[in-house]
């Protein structure tokens, strides 16, 4: 499994919109798109004309990096999610939502699913009292998110989710200090910049 190694800011450039993959940059003056808000590379007067191929290509990379997954979990993820009942696109966008790492970011505990994915891998969290440091971890209703280590870094970003919430699908109990899933998230809860249509044609194709 390869890991995309490029600057994540091109990212966002050559989809033309802000995918806030670098967490609080992206909220200030030096995002890149901010300063060039122009695809990478040379630079030329003749729009480029997508196919409808590119199209639907574009938006299952989108998808892709916004939760920062590799192409073979995409694919599971579709699998899964073409498996289920129910409508497939909105199946698979429920599946990614779900997320261990996504929940953290979510709920305003980490500034991106990046810096989310980090804080599991050194095993601050647990899951129903249990240590989970597996960023894809599928979250289930009832589940309860506790931290496990407490210092001021971490005081002050349980200060950020009191203030700014966490997402309908979730709540947060101050006294005790963690996060319960509420019920898994619906489709209108899910706010992501794609069209999930065009990602189930581009696997169907």
């Amino acid at each position: 499994m390869g890991r995309y190694l490029e600057a994540s800011c091109k990212v966002c450039r050559r989809n033309k919109e802000k995918l806030f993959l670098k967490g609080a940059r992206c909220h200030t003056a030096k995002c890149a798109i901010e300063k060039r808000n122009f695809p990478p590379g040379i630079r030329t007067n003749m729009p480029k004309k997508m196919s409808e191929y590119g199209k639907r290509l574009r938006e299952k990379q989108k998808l892709r990096f916004l939760f920062g997954i590799s192409e073979v979990q995409m694919r599971n993820y579709f699998d899964s999610a073409l498996n289920q009942k129910g409508v497939t696109g909105s199946n698979l966008l429920k599946l990614l939502e779900s997320r261990f790492d996504n929940a953290l970011f979510r709920s305003k505990f980490a500034m991106s699913r990046k810096d989310a994915r980090q804080l599991i891998r050194h095993g601050h969290f647990s899951v129903n009292g249990r240590k989970v440091n597996i960023p894809s971890y599928s979250l289930k209703q009832g589940d309860i998110i506790s931290l496990k280590t407490e210092n001021n870094l971490y005081k002050e970003r349980f200060k950020v989710v009191k203030e700014k919430g966490v997402p309908t699908w979730m709540a947060f109990d101050e006294q005790a200090q963690n996060i319960s899933v509420v019920h898994l998230p619906e489709r209108e809860e899910i706010d992501v910049p794609v069209q999930e249509q065009l990602i189930v044609e581009f696997y169907s194709m």
